[in-house]
């Protein structure tokens, strides 16, 4: 007899532990399935220990800078393994914080490779659990012996949040030695005196800055002619000479076309889009040239599955075609990040429940990336808004006129908005600069509550802040800054 459920959730990472949550909270019988370990790619092998690797990046160029604070450290010194194992360490912690939250909220956790085998119309759902035979990644932590394993269940509702991988391009495949996804690059077994970083989104950008910062030489390729594709440009630029000054080379609108391995490392000849062409070795490649949603191997196709170039189609509350059937997260489609995927999660199992809902806002999701300087932002770049037709007006303040940063020693960075000329609107915020992937929230609620320009403007900002550079930027955009 198939154990039955009100919903099944394939997958643990961020969209789908925090749809279980909901879901158990509501009152439903759920359960989740997971193949590898709890919490998914974000907290194993993505945001989490990245930004513990980057922390001991930050407090390294600290160390080095010493005395532009007064202060008198040592030459610092740093030992890769035991950055990585800090690294590791974090990822282990919140992987058990997800466990004990399952057990807390009695959901059951399923381990195996889950299948769609059935979703007839108007009747339950059928999955079908089978023994994973070989992990897509080193799992963080051992597969625990539980009771529920392989096996039939059937459910109300299930739930697709399974994920994205590394997009791989042909004849650049990785093979974890020379050519590196983020995996590799997240747990090196020795520091690379020098690497080439394929892709300026927020993974490659991210892993530039951690290694440069260490030490290594480091280039960026970018097919596009800007770094930071979906930033606003002005933006991008300020961060792209942030990085050329740290030692960051940076080539824009160039393409990879072959990548050579040898013993010592790789070859990668590069092709401009002006024709050029040139050569360059170091000892590994990072490929992050994207994501692609983990959507094979589940039985979609063979349901009815609606899919696009492996994403699941879907409507604004995780509804595919398929009755029963839902997805969220990366396997859904851009942008993929873990709290698009985890708000997802939530008006899945609240539509599902029959709750008033609403639908995602994709354009109120931020983007932060945090490299050193971090970038952030929510909304429509300037460049976009006028190309939808919209009269905007822009405010600018820059980091070098705001007290608490030069304090910190971070004068370098702007704070940029957009507001709607005729209603008042914020249309959109973008920054760079230190901690901005922290007060970028402020203008996210801002806009979640449609404020205009005239209420942030009497908004009170405690002083002495960064944040008083958001107030400094709105205000700039009605020619009213106090400090500039």
């Amino acid at each position: 007899m198939a154990e039955t459920y009100d919903v099944i959730i394939i997958g643990s990472g961020p969209g789908g532990y925090i749809a279980a949550i909901r879901a158990a909270q509501l009152g439903m019988k759920t359960a989740i399935v997971e193949r590898e370990h709890l919490a998914g790619i974000c907290s194993n092998w993505g945001c989490i220990p990245t930004k513990a690797l980057l922390r001991s990046a930050e407090i390294f160029h600290y160390a080095n800078h010493a005395k532009d604070y007064g202060l008198k450290i040592a030459a610092p010194e740093f030992d890769i393994a035991d950055v990585v194992k800090r690294s590791r360490g974090v990822s282990a912690q919140l992987n058990g914080g997800v466990g004990f939250l399952m057990k807390k909220n009695k959901v059951d956790v399923i381990w195996g490779e889950a299948k769609i085998s059935k979703a007839p119309k108007g009747g339950p759902v059928e999955v079908v659990v089978a023994k994973m035979t070989k992990p897509v990644v080193e799992p963080q932590n051992p597969v625990p012996k539980g009771v529920l394993g392989e096996g039939t269940y059937t459910a109300k509702h299930v739930i697709v949040a399974t994920g994205a991988r590394p997009r791989i391009l042909p004849g650049i495949e990785p093979d974890g030695e020379r050519i590196w996804t983020y995996f590799e690059a997240m747990k090196p077994q020795t520091m690379p005196k020098s690497l080439i970083v394929m892709g300026s989104g927020a993974i490659g950008i991210e892993f530039a800055s951690f290694y440069r910062t260490m030490g290594a030489d480091v280039t960026v390729v970018e097919l596009l002619p800007q770094i930071m594709p979906v930033e606003d440009g002005e933006i991008a630029a300020l961060a792209r000479k942030a990085l050329e000054k740290q030692g960051i080379k940076i080539l824009t609108d160039a393409k990879v076309s072959k990548v050579t391995k040898s013993a010592e490392g790789v070859s990668v000849d590069i092709e401009g889009k002006d024709g050029s062409k040139d050569t360059l070795s170091a000892e590994r490649l990072i490929s992050a040239v994207g994501v692609q949603g983990n959507s094979e191997g589940l039985g979609l196709e063979d349901i009815g599955v609606a899919i696009d170039r492996g994403i699941v189609k879907t409507d604004d509350y995780g509804r595919t075609n398929v009755a029963g059937v839902y997805a969220i997260g990366d396997v859904a489609g851009p942008p993929m990040l873990a709290h698009k995927a985890e708000h997802e999660g939530v008006i899945c199992v609240e539509t599902i429940k029959g709750l008033h809902t609403h639908p995602m806002r994709k354009e109120h999701i931020p983007g932060c990336t945090y490299c050193h300087p971090q970038v952030a932002s929510v909304g429509l770049t300037e460049a976009k808004a006028k190309e939808l037709g919209r009269e905007v007006k822009v405010g600018r303040f820059k980091f070098q006129a705001n007290g608490k940063a030069i304090a910190l020693g971070e004068p370098e960075g702007l704070v940029k908005t957009i507001f709607d000329a005729k209603t008042g609107e914020l249309l959109g915020a973008h920054m760079v600069g230190a901690e901005v992937t922290e007060l970028i929230q402020g203008f996210v609620v801002a806009m979640g509550l449609e404020t205009t320009e005239e209420e942030l403007m009497h908004t009170v900002f405690p002083h002495p802040t960064l944040s008083e550079m958001m107030h400094e930027s709105v205000l700039d955009a009605y020619g009213r800054a106090i400090h500039m």
